[in-house]
């Protein structure tokens, strides 16, 4: 190993491998053996960063242990998923109680988990009352549009600019837009972000400005015969509020024009509370979309939404189009979807726990105060040194922005200072601060006081290392 123009590089194999610091050689290496095998090293585009990813071992409660033995604060927590943290005990135990007990990794048929957690999701959500599982978060928001679609008979689909609701065609339109392609901030263009997204999807969404209702309610008035849904995620990337009067006229308008309201609550689902954004608002969306928390660390996702609405579904109504000889189903009649691993039952058992733990009765008032007492403690520390940063979030995620000006949407987001988040960021995980450079802060229930600690300490040194302060 040798180092370069300030750069950590590893030259055991065929080219140069830039590395995080000179502790991270073995996630070097692998990241470079992955790339010839793995598009990019990485399973998932949004894994990916400079130089390379961090490939990690071990995980234990607010902590993650790297391959070259590195340990982190994990503030990332699978994208936020792992609200009870890495490996909690009742999680693990349900998932060894469920498998040992009924001899079977899954049953491919419906079982009595699928009815107790979608009790749970009716019993929490203003806006559910009947549910269907997913895999995924992307699957479950790809469902709704599919169900909100067939319900109204319309095939337009309204998103708002910043928002992101999986890696598909439909959705992956105007979520990191320049300014140049993104156009008027009253008007936003549909702009693809990705290869592979034919002119069709671009010309079939409509781009709303978040927390702008004004010109919102312009464009949906304009095109409310063509457009079946407004997906939007409440908290824009987890962590920008909607405005409760633009939620309030939000819901307001769209049934005044027919169009149904999907709340996209993949991040914020248990993240706010038990019952998900939409009990913060008072709102009761048509649809809703979650995952993440809700498998307890397993993949999975569910439709929830109002009776009338999903049964559209009620394979009664039409049969099955996989059945050999049987009665076809008709477009006419019903929505197909299936899914051979929807509703698993080890990743029910995995979410009923993680719900059971979260409605332990000061669950959510500590997890909140701690992460109050970090984002006023990293805010003060900031400050000190003349730094303009502010958090921005709600709940138990938070990210941390590098701007004076208040923070509405995506358009305020992208004038803050990214550079020096990035550099922050780099130091912090060297420090063992562990969240995708320019990532959002997820907190989970056994964060400690200790934890916190650490982390605001850490950040200081970090603040001094990329200021050059002795």
């Amino acid at each position: 190993m040798y180092i370069s123009k300030g750069c950590f590089r590893v030259t055991n194999f065929h080219s140069d491998q830039c590395l995080i610091s000179e502790k991270t050689s073995r996630s070097a290496h692998y990241f470079l053996n992955a790339k010839s095998v793995i598009p990019g090293g990485v399973s998932a585009n949004i894994k990916y960063f400079s130089p390379h990813p961090i490939f990690m071992e071990k995980g234990n409660g607010s902590r993650l242990v790297d391959v070259d033995g590195n340990e982190y604060l994990d503030y990332l927590l699978c994208y936020g998923a792992l609200l009870l943290g890495h490996g909690h005990p009742e999680v693990t135990s349900a998932v060894y109680n469920q498998l040992t007990s009924t001899g079977t990794t899954v049953f491919g048929a419906p079982h009595v988990l699928e009815v107790e957690m979608a009790n749970k999701l009716i019993d929490y959500f203003p806006g559910i009352e009947m549910v269907r599982y997913t895999n995924s978060g992307l699957e479950a928001t790809l469902l709704a549009i599919r169900i909100a679609q067939a319900y109204t008979g319309k095939a337009t689909l309204a998103k708002f600019e910043g928002h992101y609701h999986g890696g598909y065609n439909e959705v992956l339109l105007s979520v990191n837009p320049t300014i140049d392609e993104a156009g008027h901030e009253k008007r936003p263009n549909s702009v693809p972000e990705s290869k592979g997204i034919s002119e069709r999807y671009v010309e079939n969404t409509v781009i709303l400005p978040f927390n702008d209702l004004e010109s919102t309610a312009q464009l949906l008035k304009k095109y409310k015969d063509e457009v079946a849904a407004v997906i939007i995620e409440p908290i824009q990337g987890g962590f920008i509020p909607a405005e409760k009067s633009f939620m309030e006229g939000l819901r307001k308008l769209t049934k005044d024009l027919g169009i149904l309201l999907i709340f996209d609550e993949v991040k914020t689902g248990f993240r706010l509370t038990l019952g998900g954004a939409q009990s913060i608002y008072g709102i009761k969306p048509d649809l809703t979309a979650l995952g993440k928390v809700l498998g307890g660390g397993f993949p999975i996702g569910a439709v929830g939404g109002l009776r009338d609405i999903m049964e559209i579904m009620n394979p009664s109504n039409g049969g099955d189009i996989l059945s050999a000889g049987g009665k076809a189903a008709q477009k006419e009649d019903v929505l197909f979807h299936s899914g051979t691993y929807n509703g698993h039952p080890i990743v029910l058992a995995a979410g009923i726990a993680t719900i059971k733990v979260l409605e332990g009765a000061n669950v959510y008032p500590e997890l909140i105060q701690k992460t109050d007492y970090l984002r006023s403690s990293l805010e003060k520390l900031y400050n000190s040194y003349g730094i303009p940063m502010q958090t921005v979030g709600v709940g138990s995620i938070f990210n941390i922005v590098h701007a004076n000006h208040p923070i509405r949407n995506y358009r305020d987001l992208i004038k803050a200072d990214m550079n020096f988040r990035k550099k922050l960021d780099d130091e912090l995980l060297k420090l063992g601060i562990y969240t995708k450079p320019l990532n959002r802060y997820s907190m989970s229930i056994v964060h400690s006081e200790e934890d916190l600690n650490e982390t605001i300490s850490k950040h200081e040194k970090a603040i001094r290392k990329v200021k050059g302060i002795e």
